[in-house]
């Protein structure tokens, strides 16, 4: 049995990982860490946990957890695992960072995008960016897992076939990101009021958001030349689900059979990815509570444009549920386990 330990628990984030880990054969949650709530019941936070969650949250003391757990998940605020992590408790155990602090190779442009100082760029090279589809080897072997944000693995799970195979110019990509509240996580704010959201969408983070250098990161990996996005996100009235719709320009004339059979090639054997039938738009409904990301596209003859559609779960692929597929290859199990809940609707 994997013996697991959550350092941020009481957010969203942490709670899915309590609520995908629960139902999960090979793993035992023995630390739930959260600053805000230390002695306090965890049932008693999360009331869906009463009679499944006997323990009270402890605090984010990661050496002396570093001692009881195989494997520690910081769902924390960006900056402070890169704060508390060191060559000892690496040394003992393996973590997955839900936060930015290891996504990013470059630590000035970290800083650059984040504001805030690096606290451990010596881990920067090891670290591991933890998008199985792609690096599932190097994750095996991993001890720090960098779990990728999500945006990103949205957006690049919907894009990456095309770049990978020089269909699009990787320079021309434009996309439209649409998000449920639950992303800009538990902590109050203005913004996030019912008030403010219900009946609304609006544009945030236009031209700085933070997942920016993530996306283009990863997408100028699989390009093989550096790639510069425009990304756009926005917050929608619902709790959980991301949208993502991006639009390419075609490098190659092509039939849309043989863009399908491309997506297939690079998903058919993955678990988590569902190319969608021809014609059938990805929507957050059908993936809401899973582990699933919906992809499809659509090609424009008229402009000489492609427009690539994802739809998934921020909380679950886009968090927790991407974390524990991580954790499920760190430790040799099958990448499917505790991870095959049926996306719920209504």
């Amino acid at each position: 049995m994997i013996k697991v330990g959550i350092i941020g628990s009481t957010g969203y984030a942490g709670n899915e990982l309590v609520r995908l880990l629960l139902q999960h054969k090979e793993a035992e949650i023995i630390w739930y860490g959260s600053r805000s709530y230390i002695d306090k019941k965890y049932a008693e936070v999360y009331a869906n946990m009463f009679q499944l969650v006997e323990d009270v949250c402890l605090d984010d003391n990661m050496e002396e957890l570093a001692k009881q757990v195989d494997v520690i998940f910081t769902a924390t605020p960006q900056g402070l695992c890169a704060s508390l992590v060191n060559e000892e408790i690496l040394s003992k155990t393996k973590v997955i960072d839900l936060s930015a602090d290891f996504r990013i190779k470059d630590k000035a442009v970290y800083e650059k995008w984040y504001g805030i100082e690096h606290k451990s760029p010596q881990f920067l090279e090891e670290a591991v960016y933890g998008l199985c589809e792609v690096n599932r080897e190097q994750i095996k072997k991993a001890r720090l897992v960098a779990n990728p944000g999500c945006y990103p693995t949205c957006s690049f799970l919907t894009i990456y076939p095309l770049v990978k195979e020089g269909i699009i110019d990787p320079n021309t990509i434009i996309i439209d990101a649409k998000s449920g509240t639950s992303g800009a996580g538990r902590g109050a704010k203005v913004n996030n009021l019912f008030c403010e959201v219900n009946e609304n969408i609006k544009a945030y983070g236009v031209t700085t958001h933070r997942h920016t250098p993530e996306i283009e990161e990863q997408l100028s990996y699989q390009a093989g030349i550096p790639v510069i996005i425009n990304f756009t996100p926005h917050l929608v009235p619902m709790n959980r689900g991301i949208l993502v719709t991006a639009y390419a320009t075609l490098l190659k004339d092509m039939k849309e059979e043989e863009i399908r059979e491309i997506y297939h090639n690079y998903y058919e054997k993955e678990q988590f990815v569902r190319v969608l039938n021809a014609q059938v738009c990805p929507e957050t409904r059908w993936v809401e509570g899973s582990n699933y990301v919906d992809v499809n596209f659509k090609i424009d003859r008229r402009t000489n444009h492609i427009i690539m559609m994802g739809a998934m779960d921020n909380l679950v692929k886009g968090a927790a549920g991407q974390a524990v597929q991580n954790m499920n290859l760190m430790f040799g199990l099958k990448e499917q386990e505790g991870l095959m809940q049926v996306p719920m609707f209504p």
